[in-house]
């Protein structure tokens, strides 16, 4: 193979710094424009898995085996070994006669006779090699071809280094294009952290589905927004969605509301009446803190799943519906079947698709977002000429725990807009809350419980001694409660 002007394979690579964006592609440039220029038999690249690794991977090679390469390397001596460890070039025109390598097993077992490698490093840190070999005889790399390897090397790190950038940057483009469209199909749910996204994702793969759906997470933490996001999306958004919260209401009243009565069945049934089932037929029914009904409804609700029947109260009529049933709880359902205060078996047909809503801590990254939402929305509201948060009043909204999530960020920005005398929001406005603590209508009594709790505790810098003064309780009842809802010491 005749060899190549080292000047035009030096304008060659030049011209591929502006055209070739792919990394393997380019590799595959590199490899075969140096083999050409020299006259090399065989070659490979070895390039730095990732910036915080050390190991250095073959990523692109010709004419050599993955195992002859593997034999090249592993040895002490090797060549390869020398140039990643010394970050300088080798050059030998006759590899079986060279001293500096004569304990390599590998070059002997291959006849290689005149090998050439020069290392990849930008600025200052190595990110690769290429090695190229000849086993036709004496003299074939010389001082000129080390001399232009080294060039051309130069060049082509820039080349790996501009295509990396190109692929990270294609990469974080279509990152975002794909969060602004799903963000722009859930404008209800206010949020761009890969928590949400993956909500987002799981809303968008479901909501065309008649699957049933359980959202499971804290107070607070908006699932009934996922709820209704994942109804608004589907192929029912024009049938009924009826949201109905199951923890404050009695059995017999939860049980007339879900499946209607008949007149005269209980005291007050002064007429019959369709239960929210049979209004819901063809749409959406969501039961919110389902973790709260009975085992009497949730045998009623089970048959609901199974074959689409119900009873009304004091009936003995069979009545068809076809309703999805999306359900909530701030519990964790699958322990409470493994305590027998729920059925198993209702478990798993509600549980088809599971979404566990990230409490506010978990996802931080969107409060600023969040922040702005309920502050522009409460100054419209209100007939308030703010602004914005001082760098101040941001990093407090930052930092605080935010026992009450979502809930608890929008009572906190609503109260600091209503009081508020500047064109910022500032600490003073926030803070004004942590006295006054607000409990969100519908918290069971462990919620608030829990949250005044968690709130004391992070309030005295997790100090359970002082925790349990001020709370009046023992540090064996806190050490209790904490470990019951899973927070570790």
């Amino acid at each position: 193979m005749k060899p190549r002007n080292p000047f035009e394979a030096l304008v060659e690579i030049g011209e591929k710094i502006n055209t070739l964006h792919k990394t393997a592609t380019l590799m595959d440039s590199i490899m075969d424009i140096a083999m050409e220029t020299l006259a090399a038999e065989r070659g490979f690249i070895l390039l730095k898995s990732d910036e915080k690794s050390e190991d250095f991977k073959e990523v692109c090679a010709r004419n050599i085996s993955e195992n002859i390469i593997t034999s090249i390397r592993e040895l002490s001596s090797s060549v390869v070994n020398q140039v990643l460890k010394t970050r300088k070039p080798v050059l030998t025109m006759d590899a079986q006669a060279d001293q500096r390598f004569s304990g390599a097993e590998s070059v002997m077992f291959h006849n290689i006779r005149s090998v050439i490698c020069t290392p990849f490093i930008l600025g200052n840190e190595l990110i690769g090699a290429i090695y190229m070999d000849s086993r036709s005889g004496e003299g074939k790399f010389d001082e000129d071809s080390l001399k232009f390897l080294q060039a051309f090397s130069t060049q082509a790190v820039i080349a790996i280094e501009n295509a990396r950038l190109f692929e990270s940057l294609e990469s974080e483009n279509k990152k975002l294009k794909k969060q602004i469209s799903l963000s722009e199909n859930f404008p209800e749910i206010i949020g761009s952290s890969p928590a949400i996204m993956k909500i987002f994702e799981i809303i968008r793969d479901v909501a065309d589905t008649t699957a049933s759906v359980l959202i499971e997470g804290e107070s607070g933490t908006g699932k009934e927004l996922v709820a209704r996001a994942i109804y608004t999306n589907s192929d029912r958004k024009n049938k009924p969605f009826i949201p109905i919260f199951c923890g404050s209401l009695a059995e017999n009243i939860l049980e007339s509301e879900l499946f209607g009565h008949k007149k005269g069945a209980f005291t007050g049934a002064i007429e019959t009446k369709a239960g929210l089932f049979e209004e819901a037929d063809g749409g959406t029914l969501f039961l919110d803190e389902i973790a709260e009904i009975n085992k009497n409804i949730q045998t009623k609700l089970l048959r609901v799943l199974q074959e689409g029947e119900i009873k009304r109260v004091g009936e003995t009529q069979i009545r068809k519906v076809e309703v999805r049933i999306l359900s909530a709880t701030n519990k964790d359902l699958l322990e409470e079947v493994k305590k027998g205060n729920f059925r198993e078996d209702l478990y798993y047909r509600l549980n088809v698709i599971n979404i566990k809503m990230p409490p506010l801590r978990e996802r931080k990254e969107d409060i600023p977002l969040l922040a702005e939402y309920f502050m522009r929305r409460f100054a419209e509201r209100n007939k308030k000429n703010i602004d914005g948060f001082s760098t101040e009043a941001m990093d407090y909204l930052m930092t605080h725990h935010w026992t009450g999530n979502i809930r608890e960020l929008e009572n906190t920005i609503e109260r600091a807009v209503i009081l508020s005398k500047g064109k910022l929001l500032e600490p003073e406005n926030l803070s004004m809350t942590e006295s006054q603590p607000q409990i969100a209508i519908g918290q069971t009594l462990e919620e608030i419980e829990k949250s005044v709790v968690l709130t004391t505790l992070d309030k005295n810098d997790n100090n359970r001694t002082k925790t349990a003064e001020i709370l009046g309780v023992s540090r064996r009842w806190l050490q209790y409660r904490l470990k019951d809802w899973g927070i570790g010491s």
